[in-house]
This record gives C-alpha cells, sequence and structure tokens, in this order.
C-alpha cells in the first residue's frame, strides 16, 4: 500500500507516518519548500520517507504529486490550523484550508486516487447543541472553521457526484508532546517547566474558561487510518466524550509538578482572546465505536502528565 500525506510535518502527519510505516506502507509526503528545514517531528524516520515539495495554493503540483506517485491513499491534513491566527489571516486560511481541500481532491479525482481522507474539525460546531455529533448543526466561528466546512461539504459532494471513496474526520482537540508552540496546551506544559526550572516567571495566556474535549493525537490519527479501511467512506466525529477548561489544564500541570497555585505565574492578555468565542465543545463518538471499534484510551490527566514529562525531558537534555 502507498500512501501520501499531505502535513506530513505536522503533529498528526508526523503520528500518521510513524503508524502507516509500522503497518508496512510505502509514505510520501508533500512538504512546502523553505528556506529553513521544518521536518523535526519526521527527522527520526526521514530516511524511510518519500518527500515531495508542493503547496496547497498550487493546483498544479499537487497535480504533478499525484501523477507521480500515485497512491492507494491521500491523507490531507495540511492546514493553517490555529484558530486565532485564522482571524489575522482570513484569506490565506481559506486559501490553504478550503480552496487547498478543493484543489487536492479535484487532482485525486483526476487521477483515480482509490481512497480520499479529509482532516475536519470540532470548530465546524462552534455555537450549537451538546455534545456534538455527526448529526449535529454547523455554526463555525472563526474564519478557520469557516474554511474547514468548505473543504467538509466538498469532500461529501465529490464522494456522491464521483463514487469517491471520500470521508471526513471530524476531531476534537487532540494534543502531545509534538503539539506546535503556539497552541495553549504546548504553551502550558511548557511555560510550567520552565517555571518549575527557574527559566521564567510568568505563561501570558487569553480565556481560561473555554472547555475542549482534548483528547491524545497518536490515538487520533489510527482513527484516521481505520476509517479509511472501513466498507465504504463516511464521516466521523473522533473525540474523548469528555471536556474541560483551560483553567483546568493548568490546574492539572501545576498539581503534577507539585505547585501550591498557578496564579502567581500567569498573566492574562486580551490578544490571545479570539474576537468571538467557542464556549464549549464536546464530543460524542459513539459511532466511530459502533462501526469502526475506536475508542480513546489516554484520558485528561493522562495527557496532561504525558506534556508536562515530555518538556521536563527535553529541558533536563539542554
Amino acid at each position: 500500500m502507498k500512501a501520501l500525506l499531505t502535513g506530513i510535518t505536522g503533529q498528526d502527519g508526523s503520528y500518521l507516518a510513524e503508524l502507516l510505516l509500522k503497518k508496512g506502507y510505502e509514505v510520501h509526503g508533500v512538504v512546502r519548500r523553505s528556506s529553513s528545514f521544518n521536518t523535526g517531528r519526521i527527522d527520526h524516520i526521514l530516511d524511510d520517507l518519500q518527500l515531495h515539495y508542493g503547496d496547497m495554493t498550487d493546483s498544479g503540483s499537487l497535480c504533478r504529486i499525484l501523477q507521480d506517485v500515485k497512491p492507494d491513499e491521500v491523507y490531507n491534513l495540511a492546514a493553517q490550523s490555529h484558530v486565532r491566527t485564522s482571524f489575522e489571516n482570513p484569506e490565506y486560511t481559506a486559501d490553504t484550508d478550503g480552496l487547498g481541500t478543493l484543489r487536492l481532491i479535484e487532482a485525486a479525482r483526476a487521477n483515480d486516487v482509490p481512497k480520499f481522507y479529509q482532516a475536519s474539525t470540532s470548530e465546524l460546531f462552534g455555537m450549537t447543541e451538546t455534545p456534538q455529533r455527526e448529526t449535529t448543526p454547523f455554526y463555525p466561528r472563526s474564519p478557520y472553521g469557516i474554511a474547514k466546512l468548505f473543504a467538509y461539504w466538498t469532500v461529501i459532494n465529490y464522494r456522491e457526484s464521483y463514487d469517491m471513496f471520500a470521508s471526513n474526520g471530524i476531531l476534537f482537540n487532540h494534543e502531545s508532546p509534538r503539539r506546535g508552540d503556539n497552541f495553549v496546551t504546548k504553551k502550558i506544559a511548557r511555560g510550567l517547566v520552565d517555571i518549575y526550572m527557574g527559566k521564567v516567571d510568568k505563561i501570558v495566556l487569553g480565556n481560561l474558561e473555554a472547555k475542549r474535549d482534548w483528547g491524545y493525537a497518536p490515538e487520533f490519527v489510527e482513527a484516521m487510518w481505520l476509517m479509511m479501511q472501513h466498507d465504504k467512506p463516511d464521516d466521523f466525529v473522533i473525540a474523548t466524550g469528555e471536556s474541560h477548561s483551560v483553567r483546568e489544564f493548568l490546574n492539572a500541570g501545576a498539581d503534577y509538578l507539585g505547585f501550591d497555585s498557578w496564579e502567581p505565574f500567569v498573566e492574562i492578555d486580551s490578544r490571545y482572546f479570539r474576537p468571538v468565542e467557542v464556549d464549549y465543545l464536546l464530543g460524542d463518538a459513539s459511532k466511530a465505536k459502533k462501526i469502526l471499534g475506536w475508542e480513546p484510551k489516554v484520558k485528561f490527566k493522562q495527557l496532561v502528565r504525558l506534556m508536562i514529562d515530555a518538556e521536563l525531558v527535553e529541558q533536563e537534555s539542554v
């Protein structure tokens, strides 16, 4: 089996590449040409991968890669995925996350790619009923969510119009030690450890009351693969079924490191608030459990500890 991954240098791409290699796949990845290397998450498996220069804003490069690789499965994980940043760069976010998906799936259709996976998001739901499942109405509250909604319906349209095996994974927040530095869970884990090690004296954060359904990224990429092995294309919510606030993440991390309180070390800055907030996300992954046999194993406090432990190891190795 041969797989092509966009976004292979990201958190999910690196874990999915590892998983597919273990399953005996030939793994190809799309990377943007840049003056600096951005392969830190995949350096340990770089010799086992085949990388191709391309860009989600360039349909010609995507078509060329698909013609050359002829993959059995395409996983579209590429995106401008930071929600707050999408308010500052809405056009780029729409071009990459929305139209980029259209470019890729059209190239996949033109090149008879057997299976296509689209990384969708809980940000589609925004403000709506809870818990959120596949039948919950969408109400995105950011340029990122809106772009991803365009991509979500594009995949369904191609599935229905061209009988393509094209599936959406509506993944709720999933974290790991490989999370990007500008995401709140990573900022908290690294910040608390920096304070613990005496390197800094504060963490600057935004809204502490936002509640998210946080899972463990390696388990979530396994769900992606399971969707592609199912006998028919479909759309699945992937979530833990638990929701915790940013404040609770702080509490869990501070408790694990033995702090009496994190409050003396945390500064709130309004620049990190979104223009409109998504207050509460809670996923219902019962369909994935029933059909795919998938369910999460890593719980909230274990996730926090995994991220803290990874930061401790990294700091001690410096």
